[in-house]
């Protein structure tokens, strides 16, 4: 799982993130809660729960059914 988490933050999630000069990375995954770290503009803005879970989250729960949660890390 963890290499496909890395393939859609890379092809779906951080395209849209880079257009507010940010992005993420994946930091760990276990027993289906994937670990990101937002990085650049995403990084300390105030609207990066917002972000968690009105965007990457249902993208990952979408492409990925074993997705139970998304957190920051």
């Amino acid at each position: 799982m963890i290499e496909q988490v890395k393939e859609i933050i890379e092809k779906d999630i951080n395209p849209q993130l880079a257009l507010h000069a940010g992005g993420c990375e994946l930091v760990d995954v276990e027993d289906g809660v994937v670990t990101i770290r937002l990085f650049g503009g995403c990084s300390g803005c105030p609207s990066s729960h917002i972000t968690l879970f009105n965007g990457i989250v249902p993208i990952l729960k979408e492409k990925l059914p074993d997705v139970k949660d998304v957190v920051l890390g």
